[in-house]
């Protein structure tokens, strides 16, 4: 009998099992920051879990009777199916605590928000005349996330300190802890900085400090790095995803 089914049917210890996309190869864990997502929040909350990869030109027929018309991520909770990202993160903060994972500064929660929707613009475009015009869309975004990363928290700042305030010295979003704010952006993030490099010849400015101490910080931190997908399943999602300029 494995930990697992030791904890679970001894310990008492809910039965949870991750259904993310599968990689190029049908069995790795493919590109999808929205696995990902539930991927880290679940390592985070620290509960024993299984994760199963789904390829999904050759799903298998019990995964289609057990969520029929759905595609990962999707998650069993106890044999129940749970389906849409926002509604199992929602159910697991509640149902998985402690830790709570919802970050105590909102703001947190809508920093880089609209990065990857410029990010996705500039990617699928193909004509030359509008490519410098997104790119620029793309790094304004970019700023405004490194301007908030790069601000200090309140309880970074010292009252009895006159004077210009520091630089923020923070490793995620909301402080020295990851939240469920990082496991929406980080994914992503990543995503941006792998495939433009690789498509556009483009690299998040090496002034935007606060953006890179963000992510070489993720790099440092086992519940990103044993989540995350490889560069070349990043590389084979958006092979045909980035239109060649012409």
């Amino acid at each position: 009998m494995s930990w697992c089914d030791i904890a679970v049917k001894k310990l008492g210890f809910p039965t949870i099992e991750l259904f993310v996309k599968a990689g190029s190869d049908g069995e790795s864990i493919g590109n999808c920051p929205f696995s990902q997502r539930l991927f880290m929040i679940l390592w985070l909350k620290g509960v024993i879990f299984n994760v199963t990869t789904v390829d999904l030109k050759r799903k298998p027929a019990d995964l289609q009777d057990l969520a029929p018309g759905t595609n990962p991520p999707f998650v069993t909770f106890n044999g129940e199916v749970k389906v849409d990202v926002n509604k199992i993160e929602e159910f697991l903060e509640e149902k998985l605590i402690p830790p709570r994972l919802a970050p105590k500064h909102p703001e947190a929660n809508t920093a880089g928000i609209d990065v990857f929707a410029k990010f996705s613009a500039y990617i699928k475009n193909q004509r030359k005349d509008t490519n410098d015009a997104l790119e620029k869309t793309l790094l304004k975004s970019l700023r405004r996330l490194d301007d908030f990363l790069r601000t200090p928290l309140p309880e970074e700042i010292d009252a009895d300190t006159s004077g210009d305030l520091p630089e923020s010295s923070r490793s995620s979003l909301d402080g020295s802890e990851l939240t469920l704010a990082d496991c929406n952006l980080l994914p992503k993030l990543h995503i941006l900085k792998v495939v433009a490099k690789k498509y556009r010849g483009f690299e998040i400015p090496a002034e935007m400090t606060g953006v890179w101490r963000y992510l070489n910080c993720a790099y440092q931190r086992e519940e990103f790095t044993s989540t995350c997908p490889a560069e070349r399943e990043i590389h084979f999602a958006y092979l045909d995803v980035a239109k060649q300029i012409k």
